[in-house]
Formats: structure tokens, sequence, C-alpha cells
């Protein structure tokens, strides 16, 4: 006969035993099962129920995790040392590789993602680690995906968060852009006066070839002078008595 200490020690059994049996999976949840230590399947959303002793199971997350790069020291293509950190979203498209191919796919993905952050951005300018992050962080994106595929993982973005400069050459930058703005400015002003050259020189040679193009320039001169009630009176002479005059005064063989 079984007393109640009995009764008591068996109910005990029979919930642990239904503790280690029985697992509920969430919507985002699945269970990697192992047979003896053999991989037989993949299991949830649910309930689900175990051998206790002979099967295990490991919970996997499905959702995208967002992952923060520590901010890595690298030197730039062009000799600058810059510090830069990174963000990246993934998430376990394969639950039995992520368990199974790598001992921590979490550590994993980090590891390979400071050392690709590095190598790929040590090609670079720094110009282009500020100017073109849109391409840094889809070539990062493509390396990731590409190495992490085998894992079952899937690498949905990569966000260059910061890119750190030391303060000598922030100052370096700055000097750089203010020449850059001063040739700009030179190169500009030169082509003016270039294009101004031009345009003196085609009214020159247009008065040169029509008499009449400069007797009108003569009224549109007077018309100015007297609009700003000067009281100078220039009266144009016709270049025809200009080379009377002239060959008047030479000379007479």
């Amino acid at each position: 006969m079984f007393d109640i200490a009995s009764y008591g020690a068996l109910l005990i059994l029979i919930i642990v035993v239904l503790l280690q049996a029985v697992k509920v999976m969430r919507e985002y949840e699945r269970a990697v099962v192992f047979t003896l230590g053999r991989f037989t399947g993949v299991k949830g959303p649910g309930l689900i129920l175990l051998i206790p002793v002979i099967q295990q199971m490991v919970r996997v997350d499905l959702r995208t995790i967002v992952l923060d790069v520590p901010s890595q020291d690298l030197i730039s293509r062009d000799n600058v040392s810059v510090k830069v950190s990174a963000v990246i979203y993934f998430r376990v498209i394969d639950a039995d590789r992520a368990v199974i191919q790598v001992e921590n796919y979490m550590d994993a993905t980090s590891q390979l993602a400071q050392t690709t952050l590095r190598s790929v951005l040590g090609k670079h300018d720094l110009d282009d680690m500020l100017a073109e992050r849109d391409k840094l962080n889809q070539d990062i994106r493509s390396i990731l995906d590409s190495q992490t595929e085998e894992w079952g993982i899937k690498v949905a973005n990569v966000e260059i968060k910061h890119v750190d400069i030391d303060e000598s050459m922030i100052r370096a930058i700055a000097r750089q852009a203010e020449a850059e703005r001063n040739r700009r400015a030179r190169v500009i002003n030169a082509e003016g006066e270039k294009q101004a050259a031009h345009a003196v020189l085609e009214a020159a040679q247009t008065l040169a070839t029509i008499p009449e193009a400069m007797q009108l320039r003569y009224l549109n001169t007077l018309s100015d002078i007297g609009a700003d009630k000067n009281t100078t009176i220039v009266f144009p002479m016709p270049m025809e008595i200009g080379t009377a005059l002239a060959n008047m005064a030479k000379p007479k063989a």
C-alpha cells in the first residue's frame, strides 16, 4: 500500500516529466530537436512533446536581430586613422543550420562583421567613407550575407553609424575644403573674364565692320549721359570726318 508520501513523490515525478516533455514555442520561435545527440528535426510554433532524457531541444529566435558593431580602429587607403562603428540587421532563416553549423551564431556574426568592416573600409579613402556610405553599406552587407548563408543567417541591412576622426585631421580637412573653395572661385572668375573678353572682342569686330552700329552706340551713350543730368555735352564725331582730318594732317609728298 502506498502512503501519502509515496503518492506525493510520484506526483512530483510526473510533474517534472511533463515539464521536460511539454514545451510551448511562440510564433517567432523554433525548437531544434536532438534525439540521443542526433538532429531529428525542427518543431514549432505551438505545443511540442519531447521524450524526457532521450530528446533535447535548442530554442532559436527567428526575429530580426539588431547587432551593434563596436567601434573599429582602421587606416584608410589615404593613410588616415579613423574609428568606425556600425549596426547590422540579420535574422535566422534556417534554425537547424544556425545551431549545428556554428557554435554561437551571435558571436560569430559579430566577429565577422568587425573584420569585414575593417577590411572593406580600409580599401577606401576617407572621402569615400564620408560621401559614399550607401555603397559601402551595400558592399559590407553583400560580403556578410554570402559568408553567413551557410549558418542559416540572412543579413538584411548594414549601416555605418559613425566615422570619428582626430581633431588635427578635422582641421586639415577644413583647410583643404577652404582651399578647394578658393580654387573654384578663382576658376569661376577666370572663366567670367574669358567670356567677357570674348564678348568685348565680338562687339569691337561688329562695330568695326558696321559704321551704322558705331553711330547707334554714340547715340546710346548720349542718352545715358543725358539721363544722369550732367552739364558736360559730348558731340560724337562721325568716323568719316576723323579719317579725313587724319589724311589732311599727313605731310604731302
